[in-house]
């Protein structure tokens, strides 16, 4: 049996595909358990500096499998549990200094509007949609919904995909800010194959820690980010890799300023 979701490690860059395409890559249990175990493997391991977040099949993610619940006999506590495991692995990506790309090609429903949102960066397919669907069948938002969503485009336009039946298409969602490019489908492999590589070939520390700050520090006040920014900016400067980069900037703008006064 194929795992439900995959994983490579390639010239620091890890690709995590969900592989259920025959149910959407709707999340069952043990889907579930094995995204959180692969949160914590790539975020742990030294050599990925980059993680790429796709999908096999016509669709990125249906959230929740629900056919699997209806027909499994789950319980409430079940539900739950499951949802705390999945939700570990959220966390996980959400808050490590892995920037992290997602490629999605189709439909987005429920929960995996929160699974894309784990992504910092979203390259979407123009066949791709979203679609809330959870008051539809009498469920909440979960694997980060009620979170990530409105962070990523307003308040109100969350409430409108999540208190009415309305499917909103890829040029709408470039549009609200639910992803950062809309691409023809048969280049959205090789546009978030780029994106991850412009990080691997520039300050992929810099741009990790950037991106951990960003989703850490919203969910804390000000003075600790404040903290939080002045130690990872001295960290940073201390490093060779800053070293170089800054001395190269000081020397461009001083040829740069030399150049104007003559």
């Amino acid at each position: 049996m194929s795992e439900s979701i995959l994983v490579t490690v390639e010239q620091g860059v890890a690709r995590l595909t969900f592989n259920r395409p025959t149910r959407l890559n709707a999340m069952d249990f043990d889907m579930g358990t094995r995204w959180r175990d692969l949160a914590h493997q790539v975020t742990d391991d030294p050599a990925v500096e980059a993680i790429i977040l796709d999908a096999a099949g016509p669709a990125f993610c249906a959230g929740g499998d629900v056919i699997m619940m209806a027909t499994s006999g789950a319980t409430g506590d079940q539900v739950t549990e499951t949802a705390h495991v999945i939700h570990d692995g959220i966390r996980t990506l959400a808050h490590s200094d892995k920037p992290i790309v997602a490629a999605v090609q189709g439909a987005v429903a429920g929960g995996g509007i929160g699974l894309m949102l784990t992504a910092d960066y979203v390259v979407a397919s123009e066949k791709a949609s979203f679609v809330s669907k959870y008051a539809n069948i009498g469920l909440t938002p979960d694997l980060g919904v009620s979170t990530l969503l409105p962070a990523a485009i307003g308040q109100r336009r969350a409430l409108q995909l999540l208190l009415q039946d309305r499917t909103i298409d890829a040029a709408t969602a470039l549009e609200w800010g639910l992803v950062a490019e809309v691409v023809a489908p048969d280049a959205l492999a090789d546009r978030t194959a780029e994106v991850a590589r412009f990080w691997m070939s520039g300050a992929t520390a810099a741009f990790g820690q950037a991106k951990r700050l960003v989703r850490v520090g919203a969910h804390r006040d000000l003075a600790e980010n404040l903290d939080d920014e002045a130690r990872t900016i001295g960290s940073a400067f201390a490093t060779d890799d800053s070293k170089a980069r800054v001395a190269a900037f000081a020397a461009s703008a001083r040829s740069a300023t030399e150049g104007t006064a003559r």
